[in-house]
């Protein structure tokens, strides 16, 4: 049975958020919704009719795609301290080629962020970490890609494992991602600034930047 877009739990924490806001709702209209395999709305393409408490019209079109966990995962070899990033790749519909990212899924209202985001790490990598083991880079805020025309807000975690070289070179082209989502995912070990060199999203690239500076990680940090 599909979700209805009104029952949805991405739904409501947007029209909650707008009203919290001070935003007058007189009309929201569905235009499109694609739901996942279960009959949960995965994405929603609405017309916004509202006013700010300004007295203003504010723009319409909202693409409703929820709340979103990345995790920066670091392998660090035990003897050199070298510093690898695991990312996935897979092809992505903004340019139709494969992108490297970090992996990342979208959170439901089953689970929280966090309970997402170890989930993620092992549906996308296959490692098994546990809550403790990812560090938040945004308590208690959400960050948002865009705010012009999206909903969308991320949630930002690194974990650090520390391997030796062959373990690490273990993960790299390894077959990953879940039949059922229709994902062709595999995985790829890059040393640190290369890695990063390879991504292409935003939301990585900042994800790397949050990570370096949380550590202190300075010399990293100038070379990418």
């Amino acid at each position: 049975m599909k979700e209805s877009l009104e029952s949805a739990h991405k739904f409501k924490i947007w029209k909650a958020n707008l009203q919290t806001n001070g935003l007058k709702i007189n009309n929201i209209q569905e235009i499109y919704t694609r739901h996942r395999y279960n009959g949960e709305a995965l994405f929603s393409l609405v017309m916004l009719d509202a006013e700010t408490p300004e007295g203003d019209k504010i723009p319409p079109i909202c693409f409703i795609k929820g709340e979103v966990v990345c995790i920066c995962i670091v392998l660090i070899d035990k003897e050199t301290k070298e510093k690898y990033l695991l990312l996935v790749k897979q092809r992505r519909i903004a340019e139709g080629g494969f992108t490297f990212e970090h992996p990342a899924g979208m959170v439901d209202g089953t689970k929280s962020p966090l309970e997402i985001a170890v989930m993620e790490v092992k549906e996308e990598t296959g490692i098994v970490v546990s809550e403790n083991d990812l560090i938040d880079l945004s308590p208690n805020k959400r960050l948002f890609p865009s705010t012009g025309t999206s909903d969308e807000a991320m949630y930002f975690y690194f974990c650090e494992i520390t391997l030796d070289k062959k373990e690490i070179e273990a993960f790299e082209n390894k077959e990953m991602g879940t039949e059922y989502e229709f994902e062709r995912i595999t995985t790829h070990v890059y040393p640190f600034v290369e890695g990063h060199q390879k991504i292409n999203n935003s939301n990585g690239l900042l994800l790397n930047y949050l990570y370096l500076s949380a550590v202190k990680d300075f010399e990293t940090l100038k070379r990418i």
